[in-house]
């Protein structure tokens, strides 16, 4: 139980189980937590706008996962080639497998042009033409004339893009007034009668609490990859804002589909990215033989990441997997020009070298399937408002609450996500994020008073995990649910492999109770800190792991081998999945998918035979 105490201009104080605990309070127009790239456009937006903008990071801007990024960012441009937005949409809608919300797509791609040239404009050294134009490479799912030929639409700076653009927004950043509370770790969302206050944080560096009351709160936290034991996402991908989002009763959609990217480099998971492929790298099996060639006999190397990740999968299965054990697979580099390679790929061949021991200008690199991406995420329409489904209202929007980048489904990646549409998400929504606060927050209102007992339940939890005393230490809660995810949610699914996951998942999330934490302090406590990440990864992990018994057929990255068709009568829908946190349930339930476009300009892009 909590008691709160409060004296005029001074902090507030509560009394958690003969604990006192005190509240450091602020107020913003805007709040975001996250400083990668959606959260930094987000930033920049607000700030700009003249809106007292606050940006929360558990790690320094420049350290956020967006940094990982390696092969471009997708826009129309028509740099190296016809190209025209009305092409990239119709590549993510079927790359999305006919999942994703058709006019938040349309916004993605009309927007793009201009969202990478703002970027140019600010400074990001994307790589050049000859004539001095940004340098597009082909990547996978990318087509011109609807399908007809392949896209060079991907916009690359060499291969460390997503370092580039980060490197590039965090200066951007710095021209405004937002304040940067860095390594500050966001506990829980202020919630009150439906409407999100603000955000509860802890800041880890002299374990001083934070109350941040705002008009906006902003969710930028990125994906919860690290629920899978081999992932190419940092150790600070938990998925932070997400379990903020079920904990406060509110849904997450489209869980089940997660992304495993076709190379992650053998043993160690570290991306290789697309762009290898796309600068004309290919996959060869135990016989020497491109399989791609098999699978996708128009886009070979360059299907869709869904498509090839699937192919790899199978051919190891067959016995034709390469190595003393047979499971992975070869990517070759080696008959390119070490030149293209030293200019467009240095950062994957220093990888390779460092990860795998091989010189990828004389030998292939040894890859194999990891997961790389959430589609799935906190629901929101196109400008980034949070929804949620009330009274058989599925588009309701959650007041004061917004979400964007990898923590958001909006949702434009649908099933599955083409390679380089992750970046482009994050500028394009980042930037509707702050336009929408410039739009719609007043900066000449008056804060209403937060609820006497906000934060009560956050400090409660927080000194339940910092005092737990259980015989189970937080590492082996996290590698056994790390292990199920990796063994029963994979890139092949069947009922009875996740029935079974389901039963170890959920056993996993009860010995939530036997935790062990040894250290009581709150000034840099990693032990507490990996407490709370596991904390809110064990939830997602369940709800991934319930929507995926729950849809029964196949579709983009859920691949059901007991339901190997797609069914668009049945399925065409989104998930919808809440969680009961006391009781330890999940309760599903659906959305529509948006077949509707936002303007007049395109028509409806009808579902069709998958065809790659």
């Amino acid at each position: 139980m909590a008691d709160a105490s409060q004296t005029a201009g001074n902090p507030t104080s509560f009394n958690v189980n003969g604990r006192a605990y005190t509240f450091i309070d602020h107020t913003f127009d805007v709040v975001v937590v996250g400083a990668g790239g959606a959260g930094l456009r987000a930033v920049v937006g607000a700030s700009e706008a003249g809106l007292k903008t606050a940006c929360i990071t558990k790690v320094f801007p420049t350290r956020s996962h967006t940094v990982a990024a390696q092969g471009g960012i997708s826009a129309a441009l028509g740099n190296m080639g016809p190209d025209d937005w009305r092409w990239h949409m119709y590549d993510t809608v079927k790359g999305s497998d006919w999942l994703g919300d058709q006019d938040a797509i349309e916004y993605l791609c009309k927007n793009a042009p201009a969202a990478v040239y703002e970027l140019e404009h600010w400074g990001v050294p994307f790589s050049r033409t000859e004539e001095g134009k940004i340098y597009q490479r082909p990547f996978g799912g990318m087509t011109t004339n609807y399908g007809e030929g392949r896209a060079q639409r991907t916009c690359a700076a060499a291969d460390r893009t997503g370092h580039a653009i980060l490197h590039t927004l965090y200066g951007q950043s710095l021209r405004y007034s937002a304040e940067f509370f860095i390594e500050y770790f966001a506990i829980d969302l202020i919630m009150e009668e439906g409407a999100c206050r603000g955000v509860i944080a802890i800041s880890m560096e002299d374990g001083t609490l934070h109350r941040f009351r705002a008009h906006k709160t902003i969710l930028a936290t990125g994906g919860y990859g690290r629920a899978y034991f081999s992932c190419t996402s940092a150790h600070t991908c938990t998925g932070d804002g997400n379990a903020m989002v079920l904990r406060a009763g509110l849904p997450l959609q489209d869980m089940e589909f997660v992304q495993f990217h076709p190379t992650g480099i053998y043993g160690a998971g570290c991306l290789i990215t697309e762009g290898s492929r796309g600068e004309g790298g290919y996959l060869t099996n135990s016989e020497g033989e491109r399989f791609m060639e098999r699978y996708a006999p128009s886009a070979k190397d360059l299907a869709s990441r869904d498509v090839v990740s699937r192919a790899m999968t199978m051919e190891i299965r067959e016995g034709r997997g390469v190595g003393k054990a047979k499971d992975h697979i070869y990517l070759h580099l080696d008959h390119l020009d070490p030149k293209i390679l030293h200019e467009r790929l240095p950062g994957i061949s220093e990888s390779a070298k460092i990860f795998a021991g091989v010189d990828v200008t004389r030998e292939p690199i040894p890859v194999l399937p990891t997961v790389h991406y959430n589609m799935g995420g906190i629901p929101t329409n196109f400008y980034g408002e949070v929804l949620t489904k009330v009274n058989g209202d599925p588009d309701q929007v959650v007041p004061g609450l917004m979400a964007v980048g990898e923590a958001a489904c909006v949702s434009v990646h649908g099933a599955n996500r083409l390679g380089s549409n992750s970046l482009i998400d994050l500028v394009v929504f980042g930037r509707a994020a702050g336009a929408r606060c410039a739009e719609t927050v007043d900066r000449t209102a008056r804060h209403a008073e937060l609820p006497r007992d906000a934060g009560e339940n956050s400090l409660a939890r927080l000194d339940r995990f910092r005092y737990a005393s259980g015989g189970t230490p937080t590492a082996q809660l996290r590698l056994d649910m790390q292990r199920t995810m990796q063994n029963n949610c994979a890139v092949f699914r069947t009922g009875e492999v996740l029935e079974e996951g389901h039963e170890l998942i959920h056993k996993v999330w009860g010995g939530t109770d036997d935790i062990r934490v040894t250290d009581r302090s709150l000034i840099w406590n990693t032990d507490l800190i990996e407490a709370l990440e596991y904390d809110n990864l064990i939830i997602q992990a369940v709800v991934t792991m319930d929507s995926a018994v729950n849809r029964q057929e196949s579709r983009g990255a859920h691949a059901r081998e007991d339901f190997p068709d797609r069914d668009d009568k049945e399925w065409m829908k989104h998930t919808l999945a809440f969680v009961d946190d006391a009781k330890r349930t999940v309760s599903i339930d659906y959305r529509p998918v948006h077949t509707y476009t936002m303007s007049n300009e395109i028509e409806y892009i009808a579902p069709k035979a998958r065809v790659y």
